[in-house]
């Protein structure tokens, strides 16, 4: 991160590699590490002492794991087999332990020598290699071993409490082979440069960059490793919102111009029309954005809020303003049947004040246009004109608004529906179609904990909907253990039977098509039974469809939907739909976001440990937007203990999104969460937890608004400059740029 000459080196040199040339090659293509200083960065993600065993008993199935036990008993058998029809094959079974368990190691053929002589009972060794199953039970073929023995000088006890660093590792190099790579190379950590401020270290009482890096890798004790995480923690943290906060300085310099609703204009007739009152949560937001619309710098807000607590009301008002000002709004939808839905949606709500330039269309009105990727030539360019001379005050759209073609009159404000699913180039390419740069909204149902937020969006500002409307109905969860207790998937669909019967709807959701082609490398490999069990394939919808219809919802009428099929077609199954022509929908997670049928009561998701807890949130928040309450049932086939069923009861057991963002938060690794914002990257974040150390990502953004408040070039922090480029690559610091 700090990067100096000597960290700067490369691993791989053809005159005087660091490394040998193999595992620079090996590092630098499966690990990412290209110089001494990455090599350097790259921490421990655990110990083990020696004294103690590794827990053997929580070895999770089909991960590359470093254990350290002791051989409890080898054995070796021989059979017969098409390669040593003589019964000349051999086999050497090794059992270890470590105290809380016992795991299998397999050997065979050739491959059996070796570990004979060596792995004797009663030997210590790390050991290390993919968790699989056979026979039901847990076992490592052929791992890669390095024994443990005491260097004749220590005494047992010294040997005993050292610590051994595990390191991430992957298949091609273990866990210890990367450890003595590090040690080669750690001596130049001494000559690290400090990126933070000698004030900032010193007052928080923070070891030096140097020292840590050697306590991290070399620890004497655990006080050496909690002080060297505490420390490299604070370098993530800071020079991260060091960048961020340089990227808010940066856009708080742009000019835009400020939108001022005018008095008696379309909002104030829009608001007259609106049959119900705004919730205070969503008249506080539209007051922050309306603020932010009347400065002379950018708007750039993050507006999150659960599914259904009004976001897109607060956008539409939004752009209603900005309208009034005589700018124009674009707004970015992730897909086209929500592109449509929301454009539906729009125009119901506005009424007249919609209909502009047409007979009957109210004085103040503007005309609403829908632009995507499907439509005919004719109306394609009958919207483009009315973009073009501003005819159009508001444009809804997928990522065909971003084309070269689309011409604004004056793009005052883009809203931007579901940020994670759009790229930041295609926001960054609308943006530079403004004569200014126009203010940005940007919209999530996702909810984010404040130091994700912090973390990932911390160069746009926050405002959060967190009161759902008047009117709207809780949702019912349960999980149905479809493997244990299969009556309880007989009574879900019994349960879909009676809500359609009492006049309502229903929604069925797979994680998969299922007309797709089945990969025959995959097919070939012979399976064991438990391997079928836990890797059938997950169900797909119009397999789901065909077996409803067939059995227990004949008689209804069930639809399919999902993303293959062709626009016209999506949107003639949503319409019928949204008209209750249709009982049951049977689609894949295109429903997940926008989609808004009030009269959709019940939700059945098939296989619903393969979705993430965020996911199976928003989906859910497709039932119970009408009066009546609204029923989610999570079907799986997963047994009661594992991690999967107790994450479907978490999602059952609360309503709560920013709960179950911390808990998905803490069940995935950060990297997942924190997506695209990381990446280009050189260093992700290693040893900052986003959840845990919310209080240090909270005082870091602190003091990197300080710093960068006072010097925004850092040209008094050199060193602080060097990390920055070192973590902004141009890649990186492109992405910033556009964010």
């Amino acid at each position: 991160m700090d990067l100096v000459p000597a960290l700067e080196e490369p691993l791989r040199q053809p005159l005087k590699s660091v490394l040998g040339p193999a595992t620079a090659k090996v590092m630098a293509e499966h690990l990412g590490l290209l110089t001494v200083g990455d090599l350097l960065h790259h921490y421990p993600r655990r110990y083990e002492e020696r004294g103690q065993l590794t827990h053997l008993a929580d070895l999770p199935m089909d991960e590359h794991v470093t254990v350290v036990a002791q051989v409890a008993d080898a054995r070796l058998h021989t059979f017969a087999s098409a390669k040593a029809p003589r019964g000349k094959g051999q086999r050497l079974e090794v059992t270890i332990t470590d105290g809380s368990g016992r795991l299998q190691l397999v050997f065979f053929g050739a491959g059996v020598h070796k570990p004979h002589k060596e792995l004797l009972p009663g030997t210590r060794a790390m050991f290390a290699g993919k968790v699989s199953v056979f026979n039901r039970r847990l076992q490592l073929a052929h791992p890669a071993y390095e024994l443990l023995r005491g260097d004749p000088e220590e005494s047992v006890e010294t040997w005993a409490g050292a610590l051994i660093p595990i390191y991430p590792a992957t298949a091609k190099l273990e866990s210890w082979k990367i450890g003595k790579a590090i040690q080669t190379v750690l001596p130049t950590a001494r000559e690290a440069v400090e990126p933070l401020p000698e004030s900032l270290r010193e007052g928080r009482g923070l070891v030096p960059l140097p020292e840590a890096l050697l306590k991290i890798h070399r620890p004497q004790t655990k006080a050496d490793i909690e002080d060297a995480r505490s420390r490299l923690k604070w370098d993530e943290a800071f020079v991260l919102q060091v960048a961020l906060a340089r990227r808010r300085h940066a856009d708080a310099q742009l000019p835009a111009v400020p939108r001022r609703p005018a008095p008696d204009g379309l909002l104030t007739a829009f608001d007259a029309r609106l049959p119900f009152t705004l919730t205070d949560g969503q008249q506080r937001v539209s007051r922050e954005i309306f603020d932010d619309l009347a400065t002379d710098h950018p708007m750039h807000r993050l507006l999150q809020g659960e599914v259904g607590s009004g976001k897109t009301m607060v956008a539409l008002r939004a752009m209603l303003a900005v309208v009034d000002a005589g700018g124009q709004a674009a707004m970015l939808a992730p897909t086209e049947v929500l592109a449509q839905q929301h454009h539906r949606s729009i125009v119901e709500m506005m009424g007249e004040l919609a209909e502009g330039g047409m007979l009957g269309g109210a004085e103040q009105a503007t005309k609403v246009v829908l632009l995507t990727g499907s439509m005919g030539a004719a109306a394609r360019r009958h919207a483009l004109l009315d973009l073009t001379t501003g005819e159009a005050g508001i444009v809804i759209g997928t990522h065909a608004l971003i084309e070269d073609k689309v011409q604004f009159h004056d793009l005052g404000l883009v809203v931007v529906d579901e940020q994670h699913r759009f790229g930041v180039e295609q926001r960054d390419a609308l943006r530079g179609k403004g004569k200014q740069p126009p203010h940005l909204l940007v919209m999530t149902a996702t909810p984010i904990p404040r130091t994700v937020a912090m973390t990932v969006f911390g160069d746009l500002e926050t405002s959060v909907l967190d009161q759902l409307p008047a009117g709207r109905s809780p949702i019912a969860s349960h999980v149905v253990p479809a493997a244990d207790k299969p009556h309880f998937l007989s009574r879900a669909w019994e349960r879909v039977r009676e809500e359609v019967e009492n006049g309502h709807q229903a929604y069925v959701v797979c994680p998969r098509i299922g007309d797709e082609e089945d990969d025959p490398k995959k097919s070939a490999k012979k399976k064991s039974p438990e391997d079928e069990a836990e890797k059938r394939p997950p169900l797909a919808v119009l397999d789901v469809a065909d077996q409803l219809t067939k059995g227990p919802l004949q008689g209804l009428r069930v639809e399919v939907l999902h993303g293959r099929m062709h626009p016209d077609d999506k949107d003639a199954v949503m319409r019928r739909f949204a008209a209750g022509e249709t009982h049951v929908l049977v689609a894949t997670t295109v429903i997940e976001v926008g989609v808004n049928v009030p009269n959709a009561t019940a939700m059945v998701i098939m296989d619903a440990d393969r979705f993430g807890v965020s996911q199976l949130h928003q989906l859910r928040g497709r039932v119970g937007r009408g009066s009546a309450p609204g029923l989610c049932l999570l079907v799986t086939e997963m047994p009661e203990a594992s991690p999967a069923r107790q994450r479907l009861g978490a999602v059952a057991s609360t309503l709560d999104g920013f709960e179950l963002s911390r808990i998905d938060l803490e069940q995935r690794r950060e990297g997942d969460v924190l997506g695209q914002a990381q990446s280009g990257a050189r260093t992700s974040l290693k040893v900052l937890a986003v959840i845990e150390d919310e209080e240090i990502i909270a005082e870091a953004r602190e003091e990197a608004t300080a710093v960068v408040a006072a010097d925004p070039e850092l040209s008094r922090l050199p060193a602080l400059r060097t990390a920055l480029d070192a973590l902004l690559d141009e890649e990186r610091e492109q992405y910033l740029e556009k964010g």
